[in-house]
């Protein structure tokens, strides 16, 4: 008993001393510790922000980073021309946004080139080219088969179309949407939410590129059965992919990434 008297005092005491130890660790005037997080420290002045955003095949993110068939080629180019970079995961949504503030060094990758873009964004050699266009449309929708033309399924007033807001599908279906106005949809939704919407009968079809579709059905948690690949007969080749910067990023910096590109992408000499 004396033991456990003499005991508790004691025990009282050390935890004193280590409260007051910790206190004086706190600069004066504030109230707690603040855990500062890497992403919360500055950034260097000569390092360019890569945006990205989850979106297999083209760039997706785990336990040994950022990879995919745009972001490889973006990660190999900055190393070859030596410019330092850091990733950020950024809604696709604002990506966009941020290059036409201009208010940091920041990149983009995988965009498609149009003449509204390059008004507020620098453009690199491309990086990536994909597969023709195709649709993706309910296997049970016989008004959607392949080998038609765009403009077939544009004029066709029991058909509509599921657009993403914001999203470019190269040059040529851009300037049919516009002339044409097929029946459409506008959304903010990601891909796997879209292909869900024509599974439920919200819409009949959306553009998406064929590499993409295959990673889509995939893991949409839908059977592959339930859909069907839609191949037109007058669409391009596939639509080219760049890297975009912000026009706070010197033509100097655009000029060695380029270089890179050239011989380490398309193996130029």
């Amino acid at each position: 008993m004396k033991f456990k008297s003499l005991l508790i005092p004691f025990l009282c005491i050390i935890i004193a001393v280590i409260a007051l130890y910790a206190r004086s660790l706190i600069p004066h005037g504030s109230s707690s510790l603040t855990l500062i997080k890497p992403s919360d420290q500055p950034i260097s002045a000569d390092v360019i922000t890569i945006h990205y955003h989850e979106r297999p095949p083209y760039y997706s993110s785990g336990p040994l980073g950022v990879y995919g068939a745009c972001s490889d080629p973006a990660k190999l180019v900055f190393k070859k021309a030596d410019i330092p970079f850091r990733w950020e995961k950024t809604p696709a949504s604002r990506q966009l946004d941020i290059l036409k503030d201009n208010k940091s060094r920041d990149c983009l990758i995988g965009w498609f080139k149009n003449s509204e873009r390059e008004k507020f964004a620098k453009y690199t050699h491309f990086i990536y080219q994909d597969k023709p266009t195709i649709a993706l449309a309910r296997a049970d929708n016989y008004n959607m088969k392949s080998g038609r033309t765009l403009e077939e399924v544009f004029q066709n007033d029991n058909l509509t179309l599921l657009r993403k807001n914001g999203y470019s599908y190269g040059p040529y279906i851009d300037t049919k949407i516009s002339t044409l106005k097929p029946n459409q949809i506008m959304t903010n939704s990601k891909n796997i939410e879209m292909i869900k919407m024509i599974h439920s009968r919200r819409a009949d079809y959306f553009f998406i590129s064929e590499e993409e579709a295959v990673e889509l059905t995939a893991s949409s948690g839908l059977l592959k059965t339930e859909f069907n690949v839609i191949k037109f007969k007058n669409t391009p080749e596939g639509n080219k992919r760049y890297l975009l910067f912000s026009k706070r990023v010197e033509d100097k910096v655009i000029e060695k990434i380029n270089k890179a590109i050239k011989k380490y992408v398309h193996n130029e000499s």
